[in-house]
């Protein structure tokens, strides 16, 4: 059955105030199963780890649980390959210098400008301290998608790390992940996925994709400020960990540096039984499709196949709504019979009105959505608009309805007055 928005909104208890909430891509509000997990944590078990007493067995029990959790989202082969941390930015900073310290001088690494700075600075940084030469693959302007000739030719250099966006947080786009991914694989390169702008939008799985890393934050699929890397199990045990003396060397823990976020690693997992639950409930009808799945990764799949089935009628409806604004120009794809290639993330110009004021009149009526670049900063100077104030950008997420998207075409309708 589709998604009951009744149903669906009364697992946010953020919603229940008069505000629409499309400020989605820079963070989503919070389901109520992660907010339970984390005061169970922070009563039940509040301690730190491997200690031998009830409550950090226990706070384990939890970590453990979310491990697991988090390798049926992703699809993983084991829990060892998840590795928790602060957020996708400081992971991948601290990632990236484990990966360069094979890097040799001479060698090359690709990186786009379609994607958030977080999958394109800490690289260039690797590369600037190994001396290792960057390669940008750009997009094309007209509609937002990367090139992918551009991609191959770069590739044909035979450099030593891909680093990739699932989908673009700035113009909504979906990369070919998987076809990008046998690309590199075939020029004998390793591929970093930054799948934070996707993660809440449809289904993923490592194993298919093939991916060597990919990375996302919790709290942009309902949970809370942590991040999640998945890395090939092979790749993580050979990869030097910088850590203090007495961490473990074993896996997942080689690579969470300190003590981690217990309770936000505990709303993980939350967020994690939100999705399951939506698969349990309105998912059903997906389940033909994803035969090759079982037991709770089959639950997490059809409730984001419902999720994602919902989102592209929301898009629809976005697309249509921003495009009927006179002066109002989209970037990146606008095209209704490709809603499949995007998520439903729109970013735009008004007249010639300035990003923030737009933004900020749009909140005055209870609407929230952000402006400027959101750390996609050469999407953004690659448009022409970065000196100018960036973009609006609306963001929908599966708890949106087709009356918030009406609302925001009257409100922006009576901007343009």
């Amino acid at each position: 059955m589709p998604l009951d928005m009744n149903v669906i909104r009364q697992q946010f208890p953020s919603l229940d105030r008069p505000a629409i909430f499309f400020d989605n891509p820079g963070g989503t509000q919070i389901a109520r199963q992660s907010l339970e997990r984390i005061n169970r944590y922070l009563i039940e078990c509040n301690a730190n780890h491997e200690g031998a007493f009830a409550t950090s067995i226990a706070s384990d029990a939890v970590l453990d649980e979310a491990h697991r959790a988090m390798a049926d989202f992703y699809n993983a082969s084991s829990s060892d390959e998840i590795v928790f941390g602060n957020n996708m930015t400081t992971l991948t900073l601290h990632i990236s210098r484990s990966i360069s310290r094979e890097w040799n001088e001479g060698d090359e690494i690709v990186v786009t400008r379609l994607d958030h700075d977080a999958n394109v600075t800490p690289w260039v940084l690797a590369a600037r301290d190994r001396g290792v030469k960057v390669n940008w693959v750009d997009f094309d302007v007209e509609d937002g998608t990367l090139r992918l000739d551009d991609l191959q030719k770069a590739l044909g250099r035979k450099p030593r790390l891909l680093a990739v966006g699932y989908a673009s947080n700035s113009l909504g786009t979906i990369n070919p992940v998987e076809n990008i991914v046998k690309m590199a694989h075939d020029a004998g390169t390793l591929v970093y996925i930054d799948a934070v702008q996707y993660a809440p939008h449809g289904p993923i799985d490592v194993q298919k994709l093939d991916c060597d890393f990919l990375i996302s934050s919790a709290y942009k699929f309902f949970g809370t400020h942590v991040g999640i890397l998945y890395g090939k199990h092979d790749l993580l045990e050979s990869l030097f960990a910088y850590k203090v003396r007495p961490a473990t060397n074993k896996l997942p823990g080689k690579f969470e540096t300190g003590t981690q976020n217990h309770e936000g690693i505990a709303g993980i997992l939350g967020a994690i039984e939100y999705f399951e639950w939506v698969g349990k409930e309105f998912g059903n009808e997906h389940a033909k499709d994803l035969s090759n799945y079982e037991g709770r990764c089959l639950e997490l799949k059809k409730g984001m196949a419902a999720i994602h089935a919902y989102e592209l009628e929301l898009g629809r409806a976005l697309l249509s709504a921003l495009g009927s604004i006179p002066g109002l120009r989209i970037y990146g794809l606008t095209d209704e019979n490709r809603l499949q290639d995007r998520v439903a993330t729109f970013s735009f110009r008004l007249k010639d009105m300035h990003p923030r004021s737009v933004a900020e009149k749009l909140a005055q009526e209870g609407i929230y959505v952000w402006d400027g670049n959101y750390y996609a900063l050469n999407v953004s100077e690659r448009l022409g608009v970065e000196e100018s104030g960036g973009m609006v950008r609306v963001g929908a997420a599966h708890y949106n309805t087709l009356g918030e998207v009406e609302r925001l075409k009257e409100t922006l309708m009576k901007i343009t007055g």
